[in-house]
């Protein structure tokens, strides 16, 4: 029995091999399976070619960096915080300091808010002592920080029969509250009164009170001795 030749079966293995990877060689292997044959076909009609190749690549690089730009847009920005609330320091309620004597429950120093009246003074005194006549109070008259309300005292007429400027009203330096001091004299009327010192340049003699609105003759009688310029 004749061995079979080395040689040649090499040949043939290479002549198969060759037929699988180089196709249109004119070289067929005669045992490969047509279905093989077909499918060897199909894949080497649809392998992409070098440049397509580089076409997919640069599609794909182009649509990671379109993503990626996309991401950094819709992605949210933080908001500045807002500034921290500036620190307010509370303001105290203004008031006036009043000193009340005489006829009342309470006589004694008080804090009472500024634009109350005398009557707010009293009622903070605990009222008038029984009997107690306020007439002589002007009861809506405003109170002025350290002012001492004197009511129903022989000592308080005294002092002010002894020292009659101290009733006396400027009226080119007196504020709202002391022109409500005078007699018959609103809040009103001592606005009335400070805006035509304002208009005019002040007051050049006492007679001027006569052209501001609400001082008729029989007013001005009362005022004339209790002001001064």
């Amino acid at each position: 029995m004749r061995s079979p030749d080395p040689t040649s079966e090499q040949a043939i293995a290479e002549a198969r091999l060759r037929s699988i990877t180089h196709p249109g060689t004119g070289e067929r292997t005669p045992n490969l399976p047509p279905t093989f044959q077909a499918f060897r076909a199909a894949v080497a009609a649809q392998a992409p070619t070098r440049t397509g190749v580089r076409v997919l690549i640069a599609i794909g690089v182009l649509a990671a960096a379109v993503a990626a730009f996309t991401f950094w847009r819709s992605a949210p920005a933080p908001a500045p915080l807002p500034p921290p609330p500036a620190a307010t320091t509370p303001r105290p309620t203004a008031s006036v300091t009043i000193h009340v004597t005489g006829k009342v429950r309470t006589p004694g120093v008080y804090r009472l808010p500024t634009g109350s009246r005398v009557t707010d003074a009293l009622t903070a005194a605990g009222g008038l002592r029984r009997g107690t006549d306020p007439s002589p109070l002007n009861l809506a008259r405003r109170l002025i920080d350290g002012e001492q309300i004197a009511v129903g005292t022989p000592e308080a007429a005294a002092a002010l029969a002894s020292d009659p400027t101290a009733s006396i009203v400027d009226l080119n330096t007196a504020t709202p509250i002391q022109l409500e001091q005078l007699p018959g004299v609103g809040e009103v009327l001592a606005s009335r009164i400070a805006e035509f010192r304002d208009t005019h340049g002040g007051f050049t003699s006492i007679d001027q009170l006569k052209e501001v609105t609400g001082i008729g003759p029989r007013k001005y009688e009362e005022l004339r001795d209790r002001v001064r310029v």
